[in-house]
C-alpha cells in the first residue's frame, strides 16, 4: 500500500483559526479575540479556594475554550477543551 492509499488519520485536535492560534495559553490575563462568544461560568475548587472558569466558543472555527480566572496563579488562563 502506498502512502497515497493510506486512510487519513483522524485527530481530536480542532483546527484553530488564525485568531485562536494566536491566543497565549496558560497565562492569566492573556487576551482572547473578538469572535469568542462567552458561554456559562462555573466555580471549581483549587487549593487557594474557588476559582471562576468561563466557557467560550469561537464563532469562526468552533474551537471551545475555557478561561480560568485564578488570582493566585499566573500559569492559568486559556485552554482548549478536550486537549
Amino acid at each position: 500500500m502506498t502512502q497515497d492509499q493510506n486512510p487519513p488519520i483522524e485527530s481530536n485536535t480542532p483546527t484553530l483559526c488564525d485568531a485562536c492560534a494566536g491566543i497565549q495559553r496558560d497565562w492569566r490575563r492573556a487576551p482572547g479575540h473578538a469572535e469568542l462568544m462567552q458561554g456559562v461560568n462555573r466555580k471549581e475548587p483549587r487549593r487557594q479556594g474557588l476559582v471562576t472558569i468561563t466557557r467560550y466558543v469561537c464563532e469562526h472555527c468552533g474551537t471551545v475554550w475555557d478561561y480560568e480566572n485564578n488570582k493566585f496563579s499566573q500559569n492559568v488562563g486559556w485552554s482548549v477543551v478536550g486537549q
